[in-house]
């Protein structure tokens, strides 16, 4: 039984996040893909992140269509910074033994994995599926070799889709006041102007 998680801040989830855990699941043949929104992101502890309830709710609403995705609040209801080991420890209780956890991130992510707690225990917990980006060309599994001893035998690297939509381009829009259409599903484009999320009078307070 094959897992797939997707973890993220998704302030907002846009297209790409989607696009993404729809290809890995086609390529590795996974059971389902499982969005955890992150609680308290200790890496992002500086930066100012929307409420966690509006957050799930942008998840829910993005991948309400496609039956083969879900959302998790593991992290959202667990108190204290985020951290994924805990994360995978705890699934692999829920789960079972029989389950196969992929971890999908981005290369901008492989490359800061060396600094996660325990990041051994977490290769030993799940398979990490990384999706390349041009801008991180020169990171590589191979090339992390000496951080991490390993970690290129365990990583499966994908074809990426190659879709150059972030959440920070869709926040400035927003808070600009330019057109998010198409950035982002059709539901969380409404939910984001209802609730006024990234709005400028917003950033600014």
């Amino acid at each position: 039984m094959r897992i797939g998680i997707l973890g993220g801040t998704f302030d907002p989830i846009h297209i790409a996040h989607l696009i993404v855990a729809e290809e890995a699941r086609v390529q590795l043949n996974l059971k389902e893909v499982v969005f955890i929104p992150v609680g308290q992101p200790w890496l992002k502890a500086d930066q100012p992140v929307s409420p966690a309830n509006l957050r799930m709710e942008m998840v829910r609403v993005a991948i309400a269509s496609n039956p083969f995705f879900r959302v998790s609040s593991i992290e959202v209801d667990r108190p204290g910074p985020t951290y994924t080991l805990d994360t995978l420890v705890a699934l692999r209780e829920e789960l079972g033994r029989e389950a196969e956890l992929h971890f999908i991130l981005g290369t901008d992510a492989l490359q800061d994995l060396p600094r996660w707690k325990e990041p051994n225990r977490i290769l030993e917990l799940c398979t990490p599926v990384v999706f390349t980006r041009p801008e991180y060309e020169n990171v590589s599994p191979t090339r992390m070799e000496e951080a991490l001893p390993g970690i290129a035998k365990k990583v499966r690297v994908l074809r990426d889709p190659q879709i150059g939509v972030s959440g920070t381009e869709i926040r400035r829009r927003v808070a600009d006041g330019t057109s998010i259409r198409y950035l982002v599903p059709e539901g969380v484009e409404r939910f984001i102007m209802e609730h006024r999320l990234y709005c400028k009078e917003e950033a600014d307070g």
